[in-house]
This record gives structure tokens, C-alpha cells and sequence, in this order.
């Protein structure tokens, strides 16, 4: 299933970004998920049609989602992301600093994060993958990283992206 993703922003590489706030507290997610030793790509499309802010991969392959809330209403507003779950070992809301925390569930892991990095509040509750879709998952990420990669510095339109699997 292919699905075209378009972004107001994209980073040089070609992974695209939303504007605005959401923008500092992805650019602050990733770097400290590069800190933390995980590769990330933000708005990534999965196979059931919801669309990840951020997924990242670790060096073990453990598969993380993080929602990323850039206020209150946003969060009221969007309840699909228990829809992630299936396709990630670990899930993350991340919020800036002025974010009613208290409201965010328990069960999910908490990041507070601006635009120079992030840190973890609350680890997530692990839910391990089976293999068959651990396996799906890293292949359409590897793939999904590898087009960006192959578009970037491109002039015109970006072709239709694959979903994770």
C-alpha cells in the first residue's frame, strides 16, 4: 500500500516535518533519540493508514513511536494513537514544557522535548513485536529511510512513499 505524504517543512535529507511548534518538539525528539543510539523518520505512514510522527529504530532493533502533542487541544482532539501500537515495541507521547502532563495516559511513555533535544519522563510499558511483524516493520523502515535518502537534494514532487508494514 502506497500513500503520499506531504509536509509543509522537509530537512534536507527529505524527511518531511510539520511547521510551527510540533516542528522544535520533533527536531528535539530526534536528537535525543540520536543520542540515544535510534535512527529516526518522521510522518511515516502505516500499513493501517495512521500516520507516525516520529518512528525509530534502535541498535537492537526495537521499534519506537512517539505522538508528538504540541498543545492540549491537539491531544483532546487526535485519540488514534492506540492504533500504533501493533506496530511498535515501545510508545511515546512528546510534549513541550508547558504541556498539562497529568493528562497524557499512564501506560504510555513521556517525553518533554524542544528544539535543541528531550528528555524521558516516564519509560514506556514495553510490548515486544512478534517476528513476523518486527520483521515487516524493520523492512519498510529500511526501505522507506533508503527512498528519502535516494530523493533528497531532488527538485519537484515526491513520489508516493510506502507504508510501514
Amino acid at each position: 500500500m502506497a500513500v503520499l505524504i506531504t509536509s509543509p517543512v522537509a530537512q534536507p535529507f527529505g524527511d518531511p516535518v510539520p511547521a510551527g511548534r510540533a516542528a522544535e518538539i520533533v527536531r528535539g525528539a530526534q536528537r535525543m533519540l540520536a543520542e540515544l543510539g535510534l535512527a529516526s523518520l518522521t510522518e511515516v505512514t502505516l500499513a493501517n493508514g495512521r500516520r507516525a510522527d516520529v518512528m525509530a529504530m534502535g541498535p537492537k532493533g526495537d521499534i519506537v513511536i512517539i505522538e508528538v502533542k504540541s498543545c492540549l487541544q491537539d491531544f483532546a482532539t487526535d485519540q488514534k494513537w492506540p492504533e500504533y501500537a501493533p506496530y511498535c515495541d515501545r510508545f511515546y507521547f512528546a510534549v513541550d514544557c508547558d504541556f498539562p502532563k497529568e493528562r497524557l495516559p499512564e501506560a504510555c511513555g513521556m517525553m518533554v522535548c524542544d528544539g535543541f533535544g528531550g528528555a524521558i519522563l516516564r519509560e514506556s510499558d514495553a510490548a515486544p513485536l512478534n517476528a513476523a511483524r518486527r520483521k515487516a516493520v524493520t523492512l519498510s523502515f529500511a526501505r522507506l529511510a533508503a527512498a528519502r535518502l535516494m530523493r533528497a537534494g531532488e527538485a519537484g514532487a515526491s513520489p508516493a512513499e510506502p507504508a510501514i508494514d
